[in-house]
């Protein structure tokens, strides 16, 4: 029998404590990648961190940080995430910016490119950007708040993106947590993101071990 590729696993900072966010990313060093939400009030309603708290993690963790921004204009803040740390930036194709504007900001960075899709925007709608990702975020919860219930309908969205783009990352953010890990894992995901699962886990370390495979 093959034994399966692990997924890569991606907590989402969203879930920590916030009093000790250098501590809690410790925490979660055996994971792939540090998930961390950027959110502005008016793309989702909600509000969370800036390029100052990411600088000043940077220097905690080796882990690479995967920044995903939840922002109505991200264009004007690439090139603070990325020198406050970022490895890759993704931002929703449903922004106001022109996301080919946005995808030159996050190349000249030096960032790995990303692009996510909400649940209601069809894959179809990254026709023009894929061939130049790093990764795809598809959105299997509506963006803003952490500790929802996976949308399973929105999984069906990868095997026409994996279709597409070979070559692309797939990331699934939103209710992922040991009973729907699998889901994700047979819909094609490279990369879960999972926050409550993994932050509030009495062991980070065998949770995310457990979500691998």
């Amino acid at each position: 029998m093959v034994k399966a590729e692990p997924l890569k696993i991606s907590p989402s900072l969203l879930a920590a404590d916030f009093s000790a966010l250098g501590q809690e990313v410790q925490r979660v060093a055996a994971a792939d990648m540090l998930h961390i939400d950027v959110m502005d009030g008016r793309f989702v309603p909600n509000l969370s961190i800036g390029p100052q708290v990411v600088a000043s993690l940077r220097d905690k963790t080796s882990l690479f940080f995967d920044v995903h921004l939840m922002l109505e204009h991200p264009l004007p803040y690439i090139e603070a995430f990325r020198r406050a740390g970022a490895d890759s930036i993704t931002f929703h194709i449903e922004c106001a910016d022109d996301s080919a504007a946005v995808l030159a900001a996050i190349r000249e960075s030096g960032a790995k490119p990303g692009m996510a899709l909400s649940p209601a925007t069809p894959p179809q709608a990254l026709e023009p950007f894929g061939d130049g990702l790093y990764l795809i975020t598809v959105m299997t919860v509506e963006p803003g708040f952490g500790g929802q219930k996976l949308m399973e309908p929105c999984l069906e969205k990868l095997s026409p993106l994996k279709k597409a783009f070979p070559h692309v990352l797939l990331e699934v953010d939103g209710g992922v947590n040991e009973e729907t890990a699998p889901l994700c894992r047979r819909a094609g995901a490279d990369i879960l993101v999972a926050g409550t699962a993994v932050f509030r886990a009495e062991d980070p370390a065998a949770a995310i071990e457990k979500l691998r495979y």
